[in-house]
């Protein structure tokens, strides 16, 4: 079928393909003609440090332009593209480097540092190439890659043909509950399952796709692709910040966007005469995903956004979109993941192994998924892929259930359900009921160890500026609006929740000091 960036360089060479737009910077950006050059001129320095079909290459930085030319650089030679997340430790970022197998690494000058710090504990890696700055003296390891990149030939590479050794990405999971795992998919997306999302969803080429959050992400960076792959125009936001994405949405008439809760329950709390000074009428594909939106927060964002452009999907690193939750359907639906998506297929089992046929909550299984989307393997862990594998169909271990219209609900995740006096309890459930309350800004729900009830309701809460609200207005509210037994026995207060890169609230480290003297409930 030939390279996409190629296509769209030679049938709108002129159009901006690309554009990277940083406070108090001069603007950056590339026509499809000019990234196709510079992509090609990387995909050759990436040939000659050894990168081919099959080769894994780990890159790591903040959104730039610099990472959208290595995305496609590793396309154009049947390379695997690992991201890394800027965030992790020393000792995560060694584990996922290492484990990977990569031999080459693609870093932003800013995170240089990181791997001249680990260098003894990667020692697969033969070259760490340097972007957007110099690499310093440190004995040919560590090589400043611009110049390389600017002398290169700029005609596009010879096509490489998708064997099964060759990946798109590789994107480790993010290790909310233990090491991270390398989802691999081994082949090129499927053309039909994307064109069939694109045209379930309604987007064109004429669409403007801006960047919420870190591309490294396995959202924001899988929808930031797709819009390439249909030569839509996309903004950079380098760094997330509030305002500074309004300012983006607003310059350059941004229409599609992929986000978790964090940054749009952000954007919608900016202080109403500054969001008010924003045009924010652009926007008409809202992707709400990465973790649940809470009913609380859609409503939030139907006053502040066009109510028309709220799609929310349900899905994985490992399995990709599997639901999607249509704009007529969010207020009339709470609480659900909407349908399958297109070329999807979902079964729901109970714990016997038998399939769920029932429809309701008290119908709930864990949720498996068979499409052309989902992942290949973990990435030497294949007994970790198996463990999740049933009859074709692969899960994550999220429990769901069906409406009597078919739709589906995620109850939560597995692992975080919570059993108290033999009761299942669904902390999702509760979080979203929490965040109904307009005193509370966001909540995290977890079991507790119980010697009476083998675990009881922990609720932590994030209080909005200036709220007084305490343990005794939070349980009346839940009392209002949930059964007896899944209200708070406890409570605790924070100023902010952890959460991952990508938005996700880091429950392990939340349960830790509760569990800490027990095992195998972290």
């Amino acid at each position: 079928m030939g390279d996409f960036l190629t296509a769209h360089a030679a049938a709108q060479p002129d159009k901006i393909a690309v554009v990277d737009d940083r406070p108090g910077q001069p603007v950056r950006q590339r026509s499809f003609a000019e990234l196709e050059a510079s992509a090609n001129q990387l995909a050759r320095v990436l040939r000659d440090h050894g990168v081919g079909a099959g080769s894994k290459v780990v890159w790591c930085g903040q959104n730039s332009l610099g990472v959208v030319e290595l995305v496609n650089a590793a396309r154009k030679v049947g390379a695997t593209a690992v991201p890394l997340n800027y965030r992790l430790s020393d000792e995560e970022a060694a584990y996922v480097t290492d484990h990977s197998d990569a031999t080459v690494v693609y870093v932003d000058v800013a995170y240089a540092p990181l791997f001249e710090r680990i260098r003894s504990d990667v020692p697969k890696v033969e070259h760490v190439l340097v972007f957007d700055g110099d690499a310093g003296d440190a004995d040919g390891w560590m090589v400043s890659v611009d110049p390389l990149v600017a002398a290169a030939d700029s005609t596009t590479v010879d096509e490489v043909t998708a064997t099964e050794g060759d990946g798109a990405t590789m994107i480790y999971t993010s290790g909310t509950t233990g090491k991270p795992k390398g989802a691999y998919r081994n082949t090129r997306r499927d053309p039909e399952q994307g064109a069939a999302m694109a045209a379930f969803i309604g987007y064109t080429p004429d669409d403007v796709y801006l960047t919420t959050g870190p591309l490294y992400h396995s959202g924001p960076g899988g929808f930031m692709a797709s819009a390439q792959a249909m030569g839509q125009t996309v903004v950079l936001q380098h760094k997330f910040d509030p305002v500074d994405w309004l300012r983006l949405l607003e310059t350059y008439r941004c229409t599609s966007t992929f986000a978790a809760p964090t940054p749009i329950r952000m954007i919608c709390n900016v202080e109403p005469d500054v969001l008010a000074g924003y045009d924010r009428s652009s926007m008409r594909i809202m992707i709400a995903n990465a973790a649940p939106w809470s009913f609380a927060l859609k409503q939030q964002y139907v006053a502040t956004f066009p109510p028309e452009s709220l799609f929310e999907i349900y899905g994985s690193t490992e399995l990709g979109v599997n639901t999607i939750l249509r704009p007529e359907d969010q207020m009339r639906k709470p609480g659900s993941c909407g349908k399958e998506a297109p070329l999807v297929e979902i079964r729901l089992y109970d714990d016997q192994g038998d399939i769920v046929t029932g429809t309701g909550p008290e119908a709930t299984g864990e949720l498996y998924v068979r499409s052309p989307g989902v992942f290949a393997d973990y990435y030497k862990q294949h007994d970790k892929f198996e463990e999740d594998h049933r009859d074709g169909f692969q899960t994550v271990g999220d429990i769901a259930y069906r409406d009597d219209e078919g739709f589906l609900y995620i109850c939560d995740r597995k692992k975080d359900m919570i059993i108290s006096g033999g009761m299942n309890i669904y902390p999702a459930e509760i979080e979203a009921a929490l965040e109904a309350h307009p005193d509370v800004y966001e909540a995290a729900v977890f079991g507790i160890p119980s010697d009476d009830w083998g675990e009881t309701v922990h609720a932590v809460v994030v209080r909005r500026p200036g709220s007084d609200l305490d343990d005794d207005a939070v349980r009346e509210h839940a009392r209002a609006h949930l059964a007896g037994y899944k209200v708070p026995r406890s409570i605790s207060w924070m100023d902010e929740l952890p959460k991952t890169g990508s938005g996700k609230i880091l429950k392990r480290e939340l349960r830790q000091p509760f569990w800490a003297e027990r095992t195998g409930n972290v």
